[in-house]
């Protein structure tokens, strides 16, 4: 038996990627079918991202979701750099006008999700088998397994958001797809604990043991985390010896004020930069991770995924008001915007963590980098400039 749909627009991945962009398609009137390998539990219960630029803020306001939000998000002015004891904090609303809101990705996921549920839209959870197909016709289909049963999706164009090991990327043909990459030679032990963070803003900082970022969710629930080793495992860590660890990076100041306790979650990941290029083949659309990958220190992943939405949600809009240019040029705009957010990725990350490999010289390289910042107003609203998120074209 193999059930039939017809729709405008098929989602792969229902992450707060595929999400959002379902549900600014639905702001236009656009209909979508959404399907994804997982079920909602599941995504939801997903520890990411905590920091969201001005234009994901906005993004998410356009989509009708950001009461929540404006409730309990906690906006930031600022962050700070910490090099081997020496702190520089960079003034995000001085230097841009601008801010950022602490808010988790895990709760962006519940907004979305509640909000589409509200309105109807057209799910498929643990689905298997996933098939996008003749993507270089005017009528590309998307085939799966549902429950038993294989499901046909017909559709004008299908996007790719079903992150770095979904299937849409590896639709396109080796002879068409280019892709770059650089792996670092460490991981993030992060933990998360219900206490009140160490300190009122992010603290990044760079210790000779290594790399160790102080962050939080709320006023009430911290998250932090370690530059360990890329064979290190969680059970490796105990909250004990997490905490010994990340209060000797942090330096004796600041770890004054830190509040310890069990911690109820504990994940280890590693660290890429990823690219794929095109990101249109045919009418097949990638958006988010599914084309590109940042390292976490710049707190990118997520609002970086959230402008490609963007621009993608306009590219079809305009479409379908008769407007093809946004839709031809979707693959040179985003990419041309996440080659620079890569740059800065690379760039802090390069900056705060030890690299086992770095000579004597490339270490006072990153002292000489991180005193340049400290001392230079143009070289700290750099850093600003695209820590609150670059223009989305």
């Amino acid at each position: 038996m193999t059930k039939s749909i017809k729709t405008k627009v098929c989602i792969i991945g229902s992450g707060p990627s595929g999400l959002l962009l379902s549900q600014l398609l639905a702001n236009a009137g656009i209909e979508s079918v959404v399907l994804d390998r997982r079920d909602r539990a599941y995504i939801e219960g997903r520890i990411r991202a905590g920091v969201l630029e001005q234009g994901t803020v906005a993004a998410l306001e356009e989509a009708g979701v950001a009461d929540r939000l404006h409730r309990e998000g906690l906006p930031h002015d600022g962050f700070e750099l910490a090099f081997d004891g020496a702190r520089h904090r960079i003034d995000l609303a001085g230097l841009t006008g601008k801010s950022v809101m602490v808010y988790g990705q895990t709760e962006v996921t519940k907004d979305l999700f509640d909000k589409r549920v509200e309105q109807g839209q057209q799910f498929f959870f643990d689905v298997e088998e996933v098939s996008p197909r003749d993507l270089k016709t005017g009528t590309p289909e998307v085939r799966f397994l549902h429950a038993g049963e294989e499901v046909i999706v017909s559709c004008d164009y299908v996007a790719g958001c079903d992150g770095y090991h979904g299937v849409s990327r590896q639709a396109i043909p080796d002879d068409v797809l280019r892709t770059y990459e650089r792996v670092y030679p460490f991981g993030w032990l992060g933990i998360m604990v219900e206490q009140p963070p160490v300190n009122h803003e992010l603290i990044y900082a760079n210790h000779r043991r290594g790399f160790a970022l102080a962050s939080m969710r709320s006023a009430t629930r911290s998250r932090y985390y370690i530059q360990c080793d890329l064979s290190d495992k969680v059970e490796d860590w105990s909250d004990a010896r997490f905490w010994e660890e990340f209060a000797t990076r942090l330096g004796p100041e600041t770890a004054d004020h830190l509040r310890t306790g069990p911690s109820f979650e504990k994940s280890i990941a590693p660290l890429r930069s990823f690219v794929a290029e095109p990101m249109r083949y045919g009418n097949l659309l990638l958006a988010g991770d599914a084309a590109h990958i940042v390292p976490p220190t710049g707190a990118k992943g997520l609002n970086l995924a959230v402008a490609d939405v963007r621009l993608l949600a306009r590219a079809l809009t305009e479409h379908y008001a008769g407007n093809d240019a946004y839709l031809e040029s979707y693959s040179e705009t985003v990419l041309a915007r996440v080659w620079k957010v890569e740059r800065f990725s690379w760039q802090l990350s390069t900056l705060m963590h030890q690299f086992p490999e770095n000579s004597p010289f490339e270490a006072r390289m990153q002292r000489a980098e991180f005193d340049y910042v400290a001392s230079s107003e143009a070289a700290s609203r750099s850093i600003a400039e695209n820590y609150v998120g670059l223009p989305l074209d």
